[in-house]
């Protein structure tokens, strides 16, 4: 189911992206980023998947999803926002005069590196050892939410597939309760009170 689910949000993304209107890229995105740096932040989601398959990695050092996103959580907040919205901005020039055409290839190479690929354990970012299997969700994450968020930006619509929010949330949901935040989710999620001003577990 995961790496059908990583399928189904990318099919979702690059319909949504073909659809983004033509003046609408250089507009705003999210945050510091206009819209081309928003997709090419959730392009990444496709490259990496393609560059760790061609990394294999000879232990596991994280045992899950959770781990990852825990983990990539510290590593971000030290590596400093300047340098993960440049990195979002380089991306964004990387996909080029057809974003929409370079974000259907760069999905179309990631599904095609990953047929018959089985579970490998790969390197990711830091160096680190995980399986594609923990990995893949923490894609369709990125997916679902920068989905979303490009939706947001551009005015077009999107419609994930349940099982694409559904392992999107429960991730978000784990990773919650990983960081001493479930209690907090749990009251918002049932309507006992409000979540505080930029709650976030990412």
């Amino acid at each position: 189911m995961t790496a059908a689910t990583f399928a189904a949000a990318a099919e979702a993304v690059t319909d949504l992206v073909r659809r983004i209107p033509p003046d609408a890229w250089d507009g705003p995105g999210l945050g510091d980023w206009e819209l081309r740096s928003l997709v090419g932040h959730a392009s990444r989601s496709f490259v990496t998947v393609s560059t760790y398959l061609r990394s294999p990695a000879d232990r596991v050092d994280l045992t899950s999803a959770v781990d990852y996103v825990v983990r990539m959580r510290d590593y971000a907040a030290d590596l400093g926002a300047a340098d993960v919205a440049e990195r979002g901005r380089q991306a964004g020039r990387d996909l080029g005069a057809d974003p929409a055409a370079a974000i259907e290839a760069l999905a179309s190479d990631a599904l095609a590196d990953m047929a018959g690929a089985g579970d490998p354990v790969i390197t990711v970012i830091g160096g680190l050892g995980i399986r594609l299997s923990d990995y893949l969700p923490t894609r369709t994450f990125e997916l679902a939410v920068h989905g979303l968020d490009v939706a947001r930006a551009a005015g077009v619509e999107i419609v994930l597939p349940r099982a694409v929010v559904e392992e999107a949330a429960v991730l978000a949901t784990r990773v919650g309760v990983a960081l001493g935040s479930g209690e907090t989710a749990l009251l918002a999620l049932t309507g006992r009170t409000v979540l505080p001003p930029g709650f976030s577990v990412v």
